[in-house]
């Protein structure tokens, strides 16, 4: 029988020190636990870490977008193998994984990528992912590795993520540990820190934002601190850090990656009448159609606003945005078809 699949997500401030150096203790620790687990589970990490790992080595390093892509070029290497000394002993080979977007968001490029890691998975190795950020389009970026490990979750259609963070997990007003989550509210992005880690892109408003994704497409979210002795063992069993519960999805593999996988080339709005039918499972047409707030070609991805700019659905279109501009009143012109709709 196939394991389920675990996504690790780790970020930057998780495994460097507070001088920005990758903090081996840590890596060590990670290897560790994933080790008592790897059986049981088809596993991917998702580390952050190579920017941090190589800035050292350049001159006058100022963060700038250029020396960012050249630290993480002479980091990624550096990471890969701090990752390789600490596993290796316990008898896991490692693969490196650097991911753009287009590879989620291009339908047969993503189950390529998928067919890869089930190749790596039945040698029983485990790909560690990255973003690479040595050549990825300034434009096409990911928004933090916690889309990646998300992308990777529901494309893969993984049981459960874990996200490590610098702090025990989510924390209420008094810094106390919320131990549960029901992320189908939206008032819990309120909960987050506006801001990010002094080393990373990322910060909690970004987890709780992933979580949310991946509980709607129904799989488990820890966001657990990666300093908590046997963190990684404890957030598996949901005695520590903050649980992000599921919900119930009965989407198709291929929906879900419309959902979440997809790269959204353009937006239009819609009235009332054709979010009704949406939500009825019907097909969008031309008639229902506002307005047209970024231009796209036919099959591109368009996301769906209602009238108060709320997203309600992304989709492949139909037709492209000037012909739909020129035929807005064709009676019964479709502009989506309902197969290829995802509600929000």
């Amino acid at each position: 029988m196939a394991k389920p699949i675990l996504v690790l997500k780790f970020g930057t401030a998780s495994i460097t020190t507070t001088d920005g150096e990758l903090d081996e203790l840590v890596i060590e620790e990670i290897a560790r636990q994933v080790a008592l687990i790897h059986k049981e589970y088809d596993l991917v990490i998702v580390s952050s870490g190579a920017v941090a790992a190589g800035k050292k080595f350049l001159k006058n390093y100022g963060g700038t977008l250029n020396e960012k892509k050249a630290a993480a070029s002479v980091g990624n290497p550096l990471l890969l193998n701090t990752y390789a000394k600490y596993f290796t002993p316990h008898g896991i080979a490692i693969a490196q994984s650097l991911c753009e977007r287009h590879h989620f968001s291009n339908r047969d490029q993503f189950l390529q990528l998928k067919r890869t890691y089930e190749e790596l998975w039945a040698s029983n190795i485990i790909p560690i992912a990255n973003e690479n950020d040595v050549v990825s389009n300034l434009e096409l970026k990911f928004s933090d590795n916690d889309e990646l490990a998300t992308l990777i979750a529901v494309g893969f259609g993984a049981a459960q993520v874990l996200f490590s963070t610098s702090v025990p997990g989510v924390l209420d007003g008094n810094g106390k540990v919320i131990t549960e989550l029901d992320t189908s509210d939206k008032k819990i992005l309120l909960l987050a820190n506006k801001e990010k880690s002094a080393s990373g892109l990322g910060g909690m408003t970004s987890k709780l934002n992933f979580a949310r994704l991946a509980n709607q497409m129904g799989i488990r979210v820890v966001i657990f601190g990666i300093r908590t002795d046997n963190g990684i063992i404890k957030a598996l069993e949901g005695s520590t850090g903050t649980l992000c519960l599921p919900q119930k999805s009965d989407l198709s593999a291929r929906k879900k990656w419309l959902a979440s996988g997809s790269l959204v080339r353009g937006r239009i709005q819609i009235d009332a009448g054709a979010c009704k039918a949406l939500k009825d499972r019907h097909s969008l047409l031309a008639v229902g159609i506002k307005k047209v707030l970024t231009g796209f070609e036919n099959g591109e991805i368009i996301e769906i606003l209602d009238e108060d700019n709320n997203a309600v659905a992304v989709a492949i279109a139909k037709i492209d945005s000037t012909t739909l501009t020129k035929d807005t009143k064709v009676k019964n012109l479709e502009v989506a078809h309902a197969d290829n709709i995802v509600l929000l």
